[in-house]
């Protein structure tokens, strides 16, 4: 039998990566913002839904209960905290420049009782940021946190357009990254040129995995382009695989094109050739 619990999802983040609090008593509903405790500490997040019965092995991790929905008083603060975070992030730029380190800095964060200060960056190169973290820590007189994310959280923090000329999946509803590698677009038959199925971000492009278990099920004992294969007694050149007409198109030794259904190469052998 599951154990089952009370949750809300919560972004702490903007867009980013959803977290599960059990609910505490009080009336919260989406949007919501309430005041959570986090590995990192006391901070602010957005009620994305709730309150949802699920089970603790789908929260897959521990539940702490919601503090509280945010005050009038909380709300002062949490909107200072955010304004002085992004002066400390101006502050932050100019010192990055002066020890001339190579990172980008994307976003800070004060955490609500201010106990920490955490500042997001990117860098293609491993960056020794120690004497940055003193000065850091010398004027804003709390704890220092610098965290680098990839390239792909990166994109979330800035947005953009994707190729497809809608804003990029991951700056508007993708909330994890999941792997992606070129057996992803060639099972979906696409031409491998890495410029044009990879985004902003200079990775794969996410949306690679949506339709991929569809292709991964249809194309399952389908077999390849160029496989040889044998039809009726006499041996055939696959030419090309249709997933949506549901056949590929053979080719023999002399010339001769036919059509055969998937469902021959499923074990119906009573298909019609074309």
């Amino acid at each position: 039998m599951q154990l089952m619990a009370t949750v809300y999802g919560v972004e702490i983040l903007p867009k980013g990566k959803i977290h599960y609090f059990a609910e505490n008593g009080e009336d919260i509903k989406p949007n919501d913002l309430v005041l959570v405790m986090t590995e990192f500490g006391m901070d602010v997040g957005k009620v994305l839904f709730g309150p949802r019965e699920m089970s603790i092995e789908q929260v897959g991790s521990e539940l702490k209960p919601i503090i509280r929905k945010l005050t009038q008083e909380d709300l002062a603060v949490h909107e200072q905290n955010l304004k002085d975070a992004q002066e400390a992030l101006k502050i932050c730029k100019e010192k990055v420049k002066e020890h001339q380190l190579p990172m980008k800095l994307l976003h800070a964060r004060y955490m609500f009782d201010r106990s920490r200060l955490v500042f997001f960056f990117s860098s293609e190169t491993r960056v020794d940021f120690r004497e940055l973290v003193k000065d850091l820590a010398r004027i804003f007189k709390t704890r220092i946190e610098l965290r680098q994310v990839g390239v792909r959280d990166e994109m979330r923090f800035f947005g953009g357009l994707g190729l497809c000329g809608l804003p990029t999946c991951c700056s508007t509803f993708l909330r994890e990254f999941d792997s992606i590698t070129l057996k992803h677009a060639k099972c979906q038959q696409l031409m491998i040129n890495t410029a044009k199925i990879s985004g902003a971000c200079r990775r794969l492009l996410c949306c690679l995995l949506y339709e991929y278990d569809f292709y991964a099920k249809e194309l399952e004992g389908i077999p390849s382009e160029g496989e040889t294969v044998v039809y009726e007694d006499k041996k055939y050149k696959v030419q090309t695989v249709d997933v949506f007409r549901q056949r590929l198109s053979l080719v023999s030794e002399d010339g001769q094109m036919i059509y055969v259904p998937f469902s021959y190469f499923r074990g119906e052998k009573n298909a019609p050739s074309g």
